[in-house]
């Protein structure tokens, strides 16, 4: 029993090993075939060009300086300062209700705030 099973292991490794080799061939052919695919004659080029998209310093040719530009920084916003002023506007439109995002728009809070002030106010329903 112990035999055989030794002997399934043995040929499923060299399942493996066999499978092994041919990922790796395949894996070869289609990374030599990529800068062709993407438009250029020069892996060099293909080279610079993927280090320039992600951002690794590589320099940038023809087709691709637009990509590697990098987008301006999103601008955080200043975080919101919750007074006893706000928390009663919040209150007075969840009474008039209106729903948590047309709060917080109005307002000028996140969505969040708005959530933990009703909390706060005991203006939310228990869960059950």
């Amino acid at each position: 029993m112990v035999t055989q099973k030794i002997k399934e292991l043995a040929a499923n490794k060299a399942k493996v090993a066999a499978l092994e080799k041919s990922i790796a061939t395949e894996l070869t052919r289609e990374l030599a075939g990529l800068p062709a695919q993407y438009g250029f004659d020069d892996i060099n080029d293909f080279i610079a060009a993927v280090k320039a998209a992600a951002g690794k310093g590589g320099k940038a040719k023809g087709k691709v300086k637009a990509v590697a530009a990098k987008a301006p920084a999103a601008k955080r916003r200043k975080r919101a300062v919750i007074t006893a002023e706000t928390k009663a506007k919040v209150k007075a439109l969840v009474e008039g209700g209106k729903t948590g995002s047309q709060i917080a728009k109005e307002v000028g809070i996140s969505l969040p705030s708005v959530q933990n002030i009703k909390k706060e106010l005991g203006l939310v329903k228990a869960r059950k």
